[in-house]
């Protein structure tokens, strides 16, 4: 199937902002584009890109003073099914992980791991390890958080939103690695593209979405605690420890957010689409 998505993001700076932006696809995906995917501007300016710590495509500019309007717009393919779910895939002992896989086991400026690991042995510890344990905390954050886009926070933790009940996907994704990693399963935050594909519509504005990835028999796993159900048509866009690593934009000065238009949907008529 094909997808087609992009954004339309304004930002309005009073003196030139050097701006740091994760608004490009994941290389991994950069594979499956049937076009480009370029940053464009409404003025000129110099964007150069680099590659953090954690493999994600990055772009540097300094905004000037005014709005200035970033975009995007491309189609993609993806294989139109939902995502995996490894039963079977069993959790690592921690002298068996990757040296590179271990940052996702500690605490990071969202995920206070800290302040929830008693709670997260005291709930999880008789659960099968591997990928059932996986499942009952997905099952836990997803009954525990109520979604609501008006209770947003960017200042809320995962034990924030354990305490408040409700927020958004980083709250659900947040809340979920935390407990992931209290039981030594190496977890990491995902923010990218998901629409309503094989789903209701949704009547709420079109969003970026995140979710999660556990490491787990060898390979990274999509977990969803907002959904918990496999979805279709994920774009993924950045990974890393929380929403801190893959903040779409970060502004060393005063920027406001004026526009934020996400579009993500299939393309109609094509041959390769679902039923």
């Amino acid at each position: 199937m094909k997808i087609r998505a992009g954004f339309t993001i304004g930002y309005e700076c009073v003196q030139p902002t050097p701006m740091l932006l994760v608004l490009n696809i994941h290389p991994s995906r950069r594979p499956d584009l049937l076009t480009a995917q370029v940053l464009s501007f409404n003025r000129p300016i110099e964007a150069w890109n680099y590659t953090d710590g954690f493999g994600n495509s990055c772009t540097r500019i300094v905004a000037p003073p005014g709005v200035t309007t970033i975009s995007t717009a491309f189609e993609i393919y993806d294989r139109g099914q939902p995502d995996v779910v490894p039963v079977d895939a069993p959790q690592h002992e921690i002298k068996d992980l990757p040296d590179d896989v271990l940052v996702f086991l500690l605490g990071s400026r969202y995920c206070d791991t800290d302040r929830l690991g008693d709670f997260a042995w005291a709930t999880f510890s008789n659960t099968i390890s591997g990928w059932p344990r996986v499942q009952a905390i997905a099952d836990f954050v997803h009954g525990h958080i109520e979604f609501d886009y008006l209770k947003a926070d960017a200042r809320r933790t995962a034990h924030g939103g354990y305490s408040d009940r409700t927020g958004v996907c980083r709250d659900f994704a947040h809340l979920a690695i935390t407990l992931c990693r209290c039981m030594n399963i190496p977890a990491r935050y995902c923010t990218g593209y998901l629409g309503d594909i094989g789903v209701p519509p949704d009547p709420a504005p079109m969003d970026f979405s995140a979710w999660f990835e556990v490491y787990l028999g060898g390979h990274w796993h999509t977990v969803d605690a907002r959904h918990n159900i496999p979805r279709i048509g994920r774009i993924l866009m950045a990974t890393g420890r929380d929403a801190t690593d893959v903040a779409i934009s970060t502004a060393f000065g005063p920027a406001v957010l004026k526009q934020f238009d996400v579009v993500t949907e299939e393309v109609p008529g094509d041959d390769t689409a679902i039923a």
